[in-house]
């Protein structure tokens, strides 16, 4: 049974009105900006220094993967969780999971897309002016 721990972030976003505009990745880090609702000077950037899997949707996960138990934690129009037990995380290699034994799993839900993240570090979330790179 999938299970979600809401992740705060620094910006008011509802999950429903946000969308990614960019993915950037260094390396083995990434960086994703998201729209701020409301607010047409500013992004809300997510960024993890040390990531292993990436994936990304264009609709939100819970309407094209058929779990067959139900999701736990789940709070209405919220953005960023850390997840457990999903399918996304069942379906990585055991190679994966026995090698880097602290990796978690992130996701990052919108109206229009969403992120999943496999890491060994939490994202760090900042709202950063639209103009910067």
């Amino acid at each position: 049974m999938p299970n979600y721990f809401p992740i705060p972030v620094e910006a008011r976003i509802k999950a429903s009105t946000t969308n990614m505009i960019s993915l950037r990745w260094k390396q083995e880090s990434i960086v994703a900006d998201f729209l701020v609702p409301d607010d047409e000077t500013s992004i809300l950037r997510v960024q993890f220094e040390k990531t292993l899997v990436v994936r990304v949707l264009d609709e939100m996960p819970l309407s094209t993967e058929t779990e067959k138990t139900p999701n736990v934690g789940i709070v209405p129009d919220h953005f960023a969780y850390r997840v457990e037990d999903a399918l996304f995380w069942q379906t990585q290699s055991e190679a994966l999971k026995s090698t880097f034994k602290s990796a978690q799993h992130y996701r990052f839900l919108t109206g229009w897309s969403c992120l999943d993240v496999i890491s060994t570090t939490s994202p760090t979330t900042s709202v950063v002016p639209l103009s910067v790179n």
